[in-house]
This record gives structure tokens, C-alpha cells and sequence, in this order.
């Protein structure tokens, strides 16, 4: 019998398609990558942890669209989240001993694709976020919010595909942050520690993202509606 591939070979082996994957999940709401794993799942992770190649195969398989629609949300390009994705599946492979289960392995495996990007972006010299930005909104963006409650305007059945292109078009900084708060759930104070600044600052960016997508949202559906 062939030996099976190496972990290593085996995401580099089946690479993620175009950007036509990238709509797969919800633009919106908490990820649910906090999800219990079922028990084939678990036997699975504990299969791959021992070193089975085909475990860990499989895992790839499991979670590679997830992972890819992540990493081109934070970075909006494709061959780079390409990449990143499988930056992130060779990091797995170094470090999928280490998981002990004190969460979900989907959620473990998302904040380690979010070091991945985020240390790319750090080695390429890119601010993260700007720092430019007032703390108040600006007169013509209408009445403040109370920072990080639910937008209730971006609620419901919004179409999905309008809502990525309005997501990939935000300014860097704003995006990262919607993205991380509004879509994979991480809270402000560890969006703050991730992106080294404070979390008066992460709230403000997530604002000024919510009222910019907000307006692009508008903007599409005034268009629509022209006869």
C-alpha cells in the first residue's frame, strides 16, 4: 500500500478555488465556529494529533473554505488569502499537538488563521488600523450609537454577495475590525490586544464601519431601485 501523503502535502495538495468560495458563509451575525464538535469529529482531531495523515487530511477538507473565507475578508485579495490559508494549515500541522480542547477546535483553529493574517500584515509594514480617526463620529453621520451594540440595520435577509462587496470595499482598518467583532465574535478588549491598540479605538473603527457599510447598503438599493 502508497504511503499516505505527508499533513504538510496534503493541504498544499488541494488548494482553495477562486474568490467564487468566498460567499460560502454569513457575512453577518457571530461565527459559529464555537460549535460542539460531534463525536466523528473528535476521533477525527484525536487521529490527526497522533500524526494520522489522513486525519489530518481531513480536517483540511473540513474546515478549508472557512478558513479561506477568512483570510480573504481580512485581507480582500485573493491570491493572498490563498496563501494565507495555507500558511495556516502548515501552522496547524506544527502546532495541532498543542490543542487540549478548552474550546471548540473550529474556534481554535480561526484565531490561529487571525495570527496568520495578522503577522503577515505586520511583516509587510501595513497599519493595521488608523489611529487618525476622531473618537466622535462626524455631524453628518447622524446621532453616536452606543459603541458595540447590535445594528439592527444590518439585520435580516440582506442579499449575501452585495453585502461581501460592501465588506470588501471598507478601508483596511475598518474592515479588519468588522470582521473580527461582527463576524468571527471576538470581543473589544481582545481585538485590542491583537491589534495593539486600545479598545476605545476598536469600538470607533467598528462604528465608523458599520455606518459606512450601512451607506453602501443605501447606495446599493437606491440603484435597484431606478427604473
Amino acid at each position: 500500500m502508497a504511503d499516505a501523503p505527508t499533513p504538510t502535502q496534503a493541504p498544499r495538495g488541494t488548494r482553495v478555488s477562486d474568490g467564487e468560495e468566498a460567499a460560502q458563509g454569513a457575512a453577518t451575525g457571530k461565527s459559529t465556529a464555537s460549535t460542539a464538535a460531534q463525536p466523528a469529529d473528535a476521533d477525527v482531531l484525536a487521529r490527526a494529533q497522533a500524526g494520522d495523515h489522513e486525519a489530518f487530511a481531513q480536517l483540511y477538507t473540513l474546515h478549508k473554505r472557512r478558513i479561506y473565507s477568512l483570510c480573504l475578508r481580512m485581507v480582500g485579495n485573493v491570491a493572498e488569502a490563498e496563501d494565507l490559508t495555507q500558511e495556516a494549515f502548515l501552522q496547524l500541522h506544527r502546532k495541532i499537538a498543542t490543542f487540549r480542547g478548552d474550546s471548540a477546535f473550529s474556534t481554535w483553529l480561526h484565531r490561529l488563521a487571525v495570527n496568520v493574517v495578522l503577522m503577515q500584515l505586520r511583516k509587510k509594514g501595513l497599519s493595521l488600523i488608523s489611529l487618525d480617526e476622531a473618537m466622535e463620529p462626524n455631524p453628518e453621520e447622524g446621532p453616536s450609537r452606543s459603541f458595540g451594540a447590535p445594528d439592527l440595520a444590518l439585520a435580516g435577509a440582506i442579499d449575501r454577495l452585495v453585502l461581501e462587496r460592501a465588506i470588501a470595499d471598507l478601508p483596511a482598518g475598518y474592515r479588519l475590525i468588522f470582521i473580527l467583532h461582527d463576524v468571527e465574535g471576538f470581543e473589544h478588549n481582545e481585538i485590542a490586544s491583537m491589534l495593539d491598540c486600545s479598545i476605545g479605538n476598536s469600538k470607533s473603527q467598528l462604528h465608523k464601519a458599520r455606518l459606512k457599510l450601512r451607506e453602501a447598503l443605501r447606495t446599493q438599493n437606491r440603484q435597484e431601485a431606478r427604473p
